[in-house]
């Protein structure tokens, strides 16, 4: 006896994050329905106009919104950014340049710094024994 096995879903919510979009940028269908695994790997091989748009125009969730700007995403909110900004915004924001921004992306620069340390210092640590 052989079952048969239903495809993997996904709410919309986590396919569009899985997409970096936007949830309620997406079209009323993507957010009404649910998503199959092969719909998402379709969607990431071959992104449909109103994809592309949204990666490139937004808004863009604050993950991505962080990523672009170089802070984390609790930066932005100490930064007060707490929704969704276009690319637009996010250049503007760059060429404003204010002070908390520069703050912030200095320390995330020294995160990583210490995360680069510390990853080096562990595989140091692995090579000896």
């Amino acid at each position: 006896m052989t079952s048969q096995q239903s495809p993997q879903t996904m709410k919309p919510a986590t396919a569009a994050k899985k997409l970096g979009v936007y949830l309620p940028a997406t079209p009323a269908e993507f957010q009404e329905g649910v998503v199959s695994r092969a719909e998402l790997n379709r969607l990431q091989a071959e992104p449909p106009q109103w994809l592309r748009e949204l990666r490139r125009d937004g808004p863009h969730p604050r993950p991505v919104v962080a990523a672009k700007l170089g802070v984390s995403i609790a930066g932005l909110a100490r930064g007060g950014v707490t929704d969704a900004l276009t690319t637009e915004q996010i250049e503007s924001l760059k060429r404003e340049g204010p002070a908390w921004l520069e703050r912030e992306r200095t320390t995330q620069a020294g995160v990583r710094k210490e995360a680069t340390r510390l990853r080096e210092l562990r595989e140091e640590r692995a090579g000896q024994d």
